[in-house]
């Protein structure tokens, strides 16, 4: 299947019975909390939220929350050994373990889900505290992903009852990302229509646009992708899975690593992503490097844009363009020990693709590093 841009709809989505509202958190499992969220503040100027711990009660976990804009970030370790979170850090390193998404009914959410054959990994329940009560019920995904749905409709407090406010003195600046726009999910061979069927049939969401190894390669690796959307587009999943090549792809690499399917990479948005990436370039964020030959015929490809483009090349910053605008775009290197999880900064002019225009350019960039790791 060749790439495009067109929506497919999904017939079983004519009414929507799994209304989403967007991204409520994302929760990585990670092995020293406390200092996660240091970096997260220092690298990403992300703002403290909220803590769980043995400080509010509990017993076997910390977690720490922090915010910017739209964004919400879960890091949670383990405080105890042989623990659920324990073994999941051990067979995958750190990454993401809950896709949280806010709905206005997380029972009728789950009900929703599970009848049409999601396997259910928290029936619902409420919790509540003085600030009211959040409602949660969650769904097991592709690997040892899950997904949560999070009723807050009534509950004012500061994230959800048993976290109280985390106000420390070290509250390093926003960089400017706003919101979270895609989240993309490595699955293992010929996994990747089971997991689309799966956002399809369960979640009612629809195929926005595929690629096959004839967008998605280079002269060594290769890889196929799907992306998924719910009905109002605020959530958006593409799905990868491996394809033939000479050599080891990405996706490989990253299932070898993570030992099994999982989240990939976060695409984070921004306004103006001239500003963010040089923030986070001066926190100490590295990011993947095309060559400076990519600039030279990039305006003959995708036209006029309103930026210059010798900030754009300085920084590394790459273009698309589709029927609808533009895009600008960056991936960091992993943020892990792992050669993992990674970030995506993203700023749209109006485009609602996916930059398939970079993807030589990014994979030959992506394998000059695993090349350096001695992972192709």
């Amino acid at each position: 299947m060749t790439a495009s841009n067109a929506v497919l709809t999904n017939p079983q989505a004519t009414t929507d019975f799994l209304p989403l509202n967007g991204t409520d958190f994302v929760e990585l499992y990670v092995s020293n909390a406390k200092q996660a969220a240091h970096y997260f503040q220092t690298a990403f100027g992300f703002q403290p939220l909220a803590f769980a711990g043995l400080e509010t009660g509990l017993r076997d976990r910390e977690s720490y929350v922090l915010v910017q804009d739209k964004i919400r970030l879960v890091l949670t370790a383990p405080l105890f050994k042989d623990s659920e979170i324990g073994r999941h850090i051990d067979r995958h390193g750190d990454g993401v373990k809950v896709v949280a998404i806010w709905v206005d009914d997380a029972t009728k959410s789950f009900e929703e889900t599970t009848q049409r054959g999601a396997k259910g990994c928290l029936q619902p329940e409420t919790l509540s505290d003085e600030h009211g009560t959040v409602v949660r019920s969650g769904i097991h995904t592709y690997g040892d992903t899950i997904h949560l749905f999070i009723e807050r409709k009534n509950y004012t407090g500061v994230f959800m009852p048993g976290f109280k406010p985390w106000t420390p003195k070290y509250q390093p600046p926003v960089v400017g990302l706003k919101y979270i726009d895609h989240m993309v999910g490595n699955v293992g061979w010929n996994e990747m229509n089971t997991w689309v069927n799966f956002y399809a049939e369960v979640m009612g969401f629809s195929q926005l646009v595929s690629f096959d190894d004839k967008d998605i390669s280079t002269d060594y690796t290769a890889l196929m992708s799907k992306v998924m959307s719910n009905g109002n587009g605020r959530i958006k999943f593409p799905i990868n899975e491996p394809a033939e090549g000479k050599k080891k792809s990405q996706v490989e690499e990253y299932l070898d690593f993570y030992d099994g399917a999982g989240v990939q990479h976060i695409a984070v948005a921004t306004d103006n992503i001239i500003e963010t990436v040089t923030a986070l370039q001066s926190r100490g964020v590295e990011f993947l490097r095309v060559p400076a030959t990519y600039y030279e015929t990039v305006l003959d490809r995708v036209g006029q844009i309103d930026e210059d483009l010798a900030p754009l090349s300085e920084l590394g910053i790459l273009i698309d363009r589709d029927d609808e605008g533009y895009l600008l775009q960056i991936f960091t290197k992993p943020i892990v020990s792992r050669p993992t999880l990674f970030f995506e900064i993203i700023q749209r002019k109006g485009a609602k693709s996916f930059g398939k225009g970079n993807f030589q350019a990014l994979f030959e960039a992506i394998e000059r590093e695993q090349m350096l790791r001695g992972t192709l």
